[in-house]
Formats: C-alpha cells, sequence, structure tokens
C-alpha cells in the first residue's frame, strides 16, 4: 500500500472512529450523565491517553513548546472543542436530524476553505462528489421525515457553527508542519483544549459521587473519539489535503447508523441504506481521478 492510499485509509478509520461515538454516547447518556459531563471526560480521557502514548514510545518525545505549540492549541480550542459544544447544544435546541444536517455542511465549507487558500477550485469530479455526500446525508438521516419545525435561532447559528468549527479542524489539519511526532501533536492539540472546556464546564464532576463511573466513559469515549482520530487525521490529511479528507470524513454517518443497528437495536430503514450507498458512491468518485 502506497502512502497516498495509507493516507486515506488513516482518515477513513479516524471518522469512523467518530460515527462509533453516537450509539455509545446515547448509551452514557441513559447511564445518566448528561452531554457536558460526557464531553468534559471523554477530552480529558483523551489527552491523558495522548500523554501515555507519548510517554510509551521514546520515539515521540520532544519539547512541545518548541514548535507551533500556540496554533495546535488554538486549532484544539477553537476545532475541537467548539465544535463539539456547538454540536452538543444545537442538539439540545432541535431534531437531531436537523442538527446533523446543519453539521455535515463541514463538506463544503472545507473545500471552501481549502479552494481559497490554495487559490485553486475542486476538479468537477469532486464537486459531484459532494453532491453526493450531501444527498446521501439527506436520505441517510431521514430528512425528509424530520420535525424541521422544532428549531430555534440559538440551534441554527450552532449547528452552522459546528459546521464551520470542525471544517477549521480539517483545514488546519492539513496545513500545520512541525517536527513534532504526530502523536505529540495530537497531545498537545487536546490539552490545549482543556481550558476552554474547564471554563464552560469544570471538572468537579468527576470528584462527586459516581465519578468513577464518568471516569470509565471518559476513557472509551476519549479513545475513540479523541485519541484515534486525531492521531489519524494528524498523520493522513497532510498527505492528502484537506478537500478529500472532508470527503471521506462522511464515513462518519453511515458508521454511526449501522452502530446503532448493533449496538441500540434502532431500525435502519431503505432510504436510509439507500443515503449511505451514496455518501460511500461520493467518496469513490471524489478519488476516482487519482486513480484512474
Amino acid at each position: 500500500m502506497n502512502s497516498r492510499w495509507f493516507a486515506i485509509v488513516l482518515v477513513i478509520v479516524g471518522a469512523s472512529s467518530y460515527g462509533l461515538l453516537s450509539p455509545l454516547i446515547k448509551m452514557a447518556y441513559q447511564d445518566g450523565w448528561n452531554e457536558f459531563q460526557i464531553t468534559a471526560s471523554q477530552m480529558t480521557a483523551g489527552a491523558a491517553l495522548l500523554w501515555l502514548l507519548v510517554l510509551l514510545q521514546r520515539q515521540t518525545w520532544g519539547n512541545p513548546f518548541k514548535g507551533p505549540w500556540i496554533k495546535l492549541s488554538l486549532v484544539g480550542m477553537f476545532g475541537l472543542t467548539a465544535s463539539t459544544l456547538l454540536y452538543n447544544t444545537a442538539l439540545s435546541e432541535m431534531d437531531a436530524t436537523v442538527a446533523i444536517v446543519l453539521l455535515f455542511q463541514f463538506t463544503w465549507i472545507t473545500i471552501v476553505m481549502d479552494s481559497i487558500a490554495n487559490r485553486k477550485w475542486p476538479e468537477r469530479n469532486q464537486w459531484l462528489a459532494v453532491i453526493m455526500i450531501m444527498l446521501g446525508t439527506l436520505c441517510a438521516v431521514e430528512a425528509f421525515e424530520a420535525d424541521w419545525s422544532r428549531f430555534t435561532y440559538l440551534g441554527i447559528i450552532c449547528g452552522i457553527g459546528a459546521a464551520v468549527t470542525y471544517g477549521f479542524f480539517l483545514f488546519m489539519a492539513g496545513r500545520m508542519e512541525t517536527h513534532l511526532h504526530p502523536f505529540m501533536k495530537a497531545a498537545v492539540m487536546i490539552t490545549g483544549s482543556l481550558p476552554l472546556l474547564y471554563l464552560i464546564y469544570p471538572p468537579a464532576v468527576f470528584f462527586q459521587t459516581g465519578g468513577e463511573s464518568l471516569l470509565l466513559w471518559g476513557v472509551g469515549l476519549g479513545g475513540l473519539g479523541q485519541a484515534l482520530p486525531t492521531i489519524a487525521f494528524m498523520v493522513g490529511i497532510p498527505r492528502i489535503g484537506s478537500t478529500l479528507a472532508a470527503m471521506l470524513g462522511a464515513m462518519e454517518l453511515p458508521v454511526g447508523i449501522v452502530a446503532s443497528l448493533f449496538f441500540l437495536n434502532e431500525a435502519v430503514h431503505g432510504v436510509q441504506w439507500f443515503g449511505m450507498l451514496l455518501i460511500l458512491t461520493g467518496i469513490v468518485v471524489a478519488e476516482k481521478r487519482k486513480v484512474s
């Protein structure tokens, strides 16, 4: 497998890891925890896991303050943390289906950011891929049956804000050159995002009765939602570019739907399978020119 295809696989793995979060977070909610508690535990545990990986791999050691650590921290703060908090707020303000549709605007938002920075518009096949992915998203979440009347202006602003900040993260992940090992880059990025999170939701809950259960959820969700995808994106996106990465990121939705089928026994209808097929086809179309 050449380096480009290895990078593509890494980005798909990272996006798929995000997709697994959806049913697991629902299970954590059923366990009595709310979105802010889950977010705090997830990101704290993710940072701890990344630093553990750094300590266990001597070749990853390096001075985290020798390099663009401020930029990494800002991307973690205004990319990862902001998108998570904004999306959680959007979910509380509107139907989940509508929130997902708004979040998945990150696909074209990232492409526009990348196009402006490179002064080059995407190829025709990539625009076709975007259209297929967006149509697939609408079908996969059964958007045409959603309650579009249940929304607020705050929910719309937060949903679009989540798309912009997540797109910003994907865009910057492909443009930060540093001597730091990907493990160290990911650890610095996640750690730098914690101050903003703790200002909004102090981590005092960890020390309350039952806090050990929250920590266990945090380890699982932090590994899948922070450590694994951040490392995968730090390695993969610089090799393939933000535009293709944005389209590969759409794998998150099909994986989330299938995972919900197995973990939560949620029904998956025919139109959803069709939507997932459209998304997968769009991803193939996006890369078609490169391999033909």
